[in-house]
């Protein structure tokens, strides 16, 4: 037991501090306005980095069908997305990887709707917390 608890705070330490300054993020980054395909489909990439998501803002068309290409640009820290919005459409809940990964919905509602990243390692923030969320705004 103590020596799992003293593994698991090694790779911690291990992971704070692998240089990922190669995936910055811009806070001035516009809302990525997905375009709808010749075949109908809106199509976004986001890159799930060490507590970002990018884009952070995203605009769907409502009741367009969407293909998310998700995957994360590390593979030491674990991460997810989730979108729990139902009422409209989104009732999401899938790990992420550093091979992508399509997650397919139609938007039915229009509005914002939060997505974000629940893992949390003991004894820290969530990296919801650390600032590993976003938005989809969904338009007519």
């Amino acid at each position: 037991m103590y020596l799992s608890i003293i593994l698991i705070l090694s790779a911690i330490v291990l992971v704070s501090q692998v240089d990922h300054s190669a995936f910055t993020v811009d806070p001035e980054q516009k809302p990525f306005v997905a375009p709808v395909g010749r075949d109908g489909v809106q199509r976004v990439q986001i890159l799930a980095g060490e507590y970002f998501f990018t884009p952070k803002e995203i605009v769907l068309r409502v009741n367009v069908p969407v293909e998310l290409l998700v995957k994360k640009a590390s593979n030491v820290v674990p991460h997810d997305i989730v979108i729990k919005s139902p009422e409209a459409g989104m009732d999401i809940d899938e790990n992420i990887g550093t091979e992508p990964k399509t997650i397919k919905f139609t938007p039915t509602k229009t509005g914002r709707f939060p997505f974000y990243c629940s893992k949390k390692f003991p004894f820290f923030k969530s990296h919801r917390e650390r600032g590993m969320e976003g938005v989809i705004e969904v338009i007519p």
